[in-house]
């Protein structure tokens, strides 16, 4: 599922206020926009375990909590769960974060309560739509880097083989490539042997 179809459907969503009365309220706001409420939680503890289990695409997290505050919570739920989308509410409109403060809460946006429905629901689509392209932007970089580094490993080998066998650049790569469909194994791991099996090289790690 694309992130704008999450959007379009609802997100599921985690609510967490000390207040019954604002866990309750705040609840039936969500399913009424057509979101998806997996539970609502009174603590910065609680808030974390049922993040890991539950997975939701969002955190609705009021700032003041009893025991650890909403900021920490957000910063161990982030680190938990780095995909998920962290929107702070608080009741006081006198609160101010610090820039480190937010940055380190991970937080895609802040609610003051009471928070009106439309504000609401385009704040939680927002921050579920935002999350996820960062998301995809860091797994494509990743993976991009990746690419780059198996490459990087695959012209050392191919450097390797012209050099024992005199072989010239596109016949080493011919060599990889055979050696890699021939044991059904990814080039880079064929490369990887080849390093591994230069003199002086570093003995492969035991799993």
């Amino acid at each position: 599922m694309t992130n704008d179809q999450t959007t379009a459907a609802g997100a599921s969503v985690l609510v967490v206020d000390d207040e019954l009365a604002a866990r309750e309220s705040l609840s039936e706001l969500l399913i009424s926009l057509g979101h998806v409420v997996l539970d609502a939680v009174a603590n910065a503890a609680d808030a974390e375990a049922r993040a890991r289990e539950l997975k939701p695409d969002a955190v609705l997290l009021d700032v003041h909590l009893p025991g650890a505050s909403g900021i920490e919570a957000a910063q161990a739920i982030c680190r938990a769960l780095p995909g998920v989308a962290i929107v702070l509410i608080s009741g006081d409109d006198t609160i101010q974060l610090t820039d480190a403060e937010a940055e380190a809460s991970g937080a895609v946006a802040f609610l003051i309560k009471p928070v009106p429905p439309r504000v609401l629901d385009s704040t939680i689509r927002l921050a579920v739509a935002r999350t996820g392209a960062l998301r995809q932007a860091r797994q494509e970089a990743a993976d991009l880097k990746q690419m780059l580094d198996d490459r990087k490993l695959i012209e050392r080998a191919k450097g390797i083989l012209m050099r024992r066998t005199g072989c010239s650049e596109p016949e080493a790569y011919r060599i990889l490539q055979r050696s890699s469909q021939d044991r059904s194994k990814r080039m880079v791991d064929i490369a990887k042997a080849v390093l591994d099996s230069e003199p002086g090289a570093a003995p492969p790690l035991v799993s």
